[in-house]
């Protein structure tokens, strides 16, 4: 499901790249072209349009992004932890403590002791 998700993301923001690329604040652009005397369509209409495909989109990705947050496979990560920290406790349950060897000053003091 989330792999799904984030490919819905992806195609969403190339579209939206896309719709704002057409755009043209300032009246010039793709949306221009579209002024032909025979369109069906005027320039306001296909702007009205375009700038409506982009609050879409818009707002489809801001929704995805929310949803792939929520869909977030979390179960895993919890269950790797999980054993990471009880293969520690039983390393650490198993393992002795080991053995201090005196040093050279230690068991000549030793020897000393036991000579007198």
């Amino acid at each position: 499901m989330y792999t799904f998700i984030v490919i819905l993301i992806m195609v969403v923001c190339v579209a939206l790249a896309l719709a704002v690329l057409v755009q043209n604040s300032k009246g010039g652009g793709l949306a221009a072209n579209f002024s032909a005397p025979n369109q069906v369509l005027g320039v306001r209409k296909t702007t009205e349009t375009i700038e409506k495909i982009t609050w879409g989109l818009a707002i489809a990705l801001a929704v995805l992004s929310l949803a792939a947050t929520i869909a977030i496979p979390r179960h895993s990560a919890e269950r790797t932890m999980n054993t990471e920290l009880d293969m520690s406790a039983a390393k650490s349950a198993t393992t002795a403590p080991a053995a201090t060897v005196p040093t050279a000053a230690e068991a000549a003091a030793e020897a000393d002791a036991q000579a007198e």
